[in-house]
């Protein structure tokens, strides 16, 4: 086994668990300032949010990518692409929207709130980043004898603030960003483009991720030669995709690497 291929959110950052975090502190805001109820401002926040996503012009590019509802409340999304341009003009207007209109279905329209609210929520999401349980400490280990890379979906810009932010950085041989290449997980493609980047065969990698559908499915796709599924309880997706092999921690990776190698 030459190199180990990681995921980034849910893998070796907390992504879902930190954004819900992030609106419930909204939702506590929303509370203090209006007098909502917070738990179904929560509620109606979420929902809202991903419906609105769903029916935006943007969806079919976001989901190509892999630029989640709750990311699309956040990210700057910088770039001169005619996409990452369209994106990033929806997205300001977006995010106020799913503000404004879980105010209003507590009675209180309310644009100023909405305005400061959607402020609270991607100020909040970058305050509360964090690793995943052990992960400097397996990467430390396993880099000593395999080359160690990233392969995540997402928004150029968002993608590299978040491996900034988790000072990962410096563990990885080689980074592939889905939306610097126009392909994501879990086509083939954008495998072969990180592959090359090393140096190694896909029967010679293994893949590491929280994802069924994108990365395990990705890395039976590109023919790596074992996928594995870290399960993080509250994230597990329906998919009829089945990994190699299953753990619930990254602590549980370095002796699952050493037997497979």
């Amino acid at each position: 086994m030459d190199a180990i291929l990681f995921d980034l959110d849910d893998t070796l950052i907390v992504d879902e668990a930190v954004s819900r975090e992030s609106m419930e502190s909204v939702a506590q805001q929303a509370a203090a300032k209006a007098g909502v109820e917070a738990r179904q401002f929560f509620t109606d926040a979420s929902r809202h949010g991903s419906q609105l996503w769903k029916e935006g012009p943007c969806y079919s590019f976001v989901r190509a990518i892999g630029i989640s509802y709750h990311e699309c409340l956040w990210g700057k999304f910088e770039g001169d692409s005619p996409e990452l341009t369209r994106l990033r003009e929806w997205a300001q207007a977006y995010r106020v929207e799913v503000f404004r209109k879980s105010l209003q279905d507590q009675g209180l329209p309310d644009e100023a709130l909405a305005e400061f609210l959607a402020g609270h929520f991607s100020a909040r999401r970058r305050a509360l980043q964090r690793l995943m349980p052990d992960a400097k400490e397996v990467l430390t280990r396993l880099r000593q004898h395999h080359k160690i890379a990233l392969l995540t979906n997402g928004a150029p810009d968002l993608q590299r603030e978040k491996i900034a932010a988790s000072g990962l950085g410096g563990f990885f041989d080689a980074i592939a960003v889905s939306g610097e290449h126009g392909i994501g997980k879990p086509l083939p493609g954008i495998f072969k483009i990180l592959l090359d980047q090393l140096g190694v065969d896909a029967h010679r990698a293994v893949m590491v991720g929280n994802s069924l559908e994108r990365d395990i499915a990705g890395a039976r796709n590109a023919c790596l030669a074992s996928s594995i599924w870290i399960q993080i309880e509250g994230s597990e997706e329906p998919d009829d995709v089945i990994p190699h092999h299953t753990i619930r921690g990254l602590h549980e990776l370095p002796p699952l690497i050493a037997m497979l190698g």
